[in-house]
């Protein structure tokens, strides 16, 4: 694929592409402050909304200023919506929550109260924090759930992309960007494996109009190997203008193929968690990838 973008403009500074950013999934990267990052030449981060809403707490966030200066942290950050979350902990355990049209409902264990996310708040929360790329509630599933499944995802995926660009829109409108400068906003291209359902879905964010977009759903089959075929499709389903982030990729090999196929952005905890319990990546010519 050509005329891939090789920047990312953000309010925070100008990205590099393909970038990988480091899960700092309550505003901190496990063991390192802000000083290790830059010295390891790390340009952006993404934290989770879905996640800080619980702790912190967003009155936190706010109070300490958004994000950037909570974290001291003066370069792009990405705040992932939290469709991730309502796939890993309440589709494969519902008595924690509840995914509906409406948005997902979240009982955590031990919590005085639920949470709720719609599409609307999970908009508002990001821009309030001060985030550099906002991203769309998205209905998650993985590649080998039941047609039926991954139909609704779609409907509902594309239904949340709507109200959050109605919402996106309507905030920027009346108060303006929180920074200054306007943050991008990214949609999810869900379908897990079926061809069609993915093209659908692509089609239809694209006619809603987006800055970005990602591959949505588990990015991995049950042997933990890449879903090459079907991320490349996705790929092809989106202009090449346009940045692609293969969400959740971060193995290096992995991350070495997505950016073959034309993927500008990943993230993932893979590779600081290997890290914290003393694992190298040591890459060889001629080794499959993900070993």
């Amino acid at each position: 694929m050509t005329d891939l973008p090789h920047l990312l403009e953000l309010p925070h500074g100008t990205l590099r592409l393909p970038a990988f950013l480091p899960d700092a999934t309550l505003g901190v990267v496990r063991t390192l402050d802000s000083a290790d990052l830059e010295t390891c030449g790390v340009e952006a981060l993404v934290m989770n909304t879905f996640h800080l809403m619980q702790r912190p707490g967003s009155s936190t966030v706010q109070a300490l200023g958004g994000l950037h200066a909570m974290c001291g942290w003066p370069h792009p950050i990405m705040t992932d919506s939290g469709g991730f979350q309502a796939y890993s902990l309440i589709r494969r355990n519902p008595r924690l929550g509840t995914l509906s049209d409406r948005g997902i409902t979240y009982r955590p264990e031990g919590a005085t109260r639920p949470y709720h996310l719609t599409p609307e708040k999970t908009v508002q929360l990001q821009l309030s924090y001060g985030a550099d790329v906002v991203v769309c509630l998205d209905d998650c599933t993985h590649a080998e759930a039941p047609v039926a499944e991954q139909e609704e995802s779609v409907r509902r995926t594309v239904a949340w992309a709507k109200r959050s660009r109605v919402e996106f829109d309507r905030i920027l409108a009346q108060k303006g960007p929180p920074s200054g400068k306007r943050p991008l906003l990214m949609a999810v291209v869900q379908g897990g494996g079926v061809r069609d359902l993915r093209r659908r879905c692509a089609e239809e964010l694209l006619a809603i109009g987006f800055d970005a977009f990602g591959f949505g759903g588990w990015p991995l089959d049950t042997q933990g190997r890449l879903l090459t075929d079907i991320l490349a499709y996705t790929r092809e389903l989106i202009p090449a203008r346009f940045v692609m982030h293969a969400l959740g990729v971060g193995h290096p090999a992995y991350v070495a193929e997505g950016t073959r196929l034309g993927y500008g952005l990943y993230d993932s905890a893979l590779p600081t968690r290997d890290a914290r319990h003393a694992r190298l990546y040591v890459l060889r010519a001629g080794t499959p990838a993900g070993q």
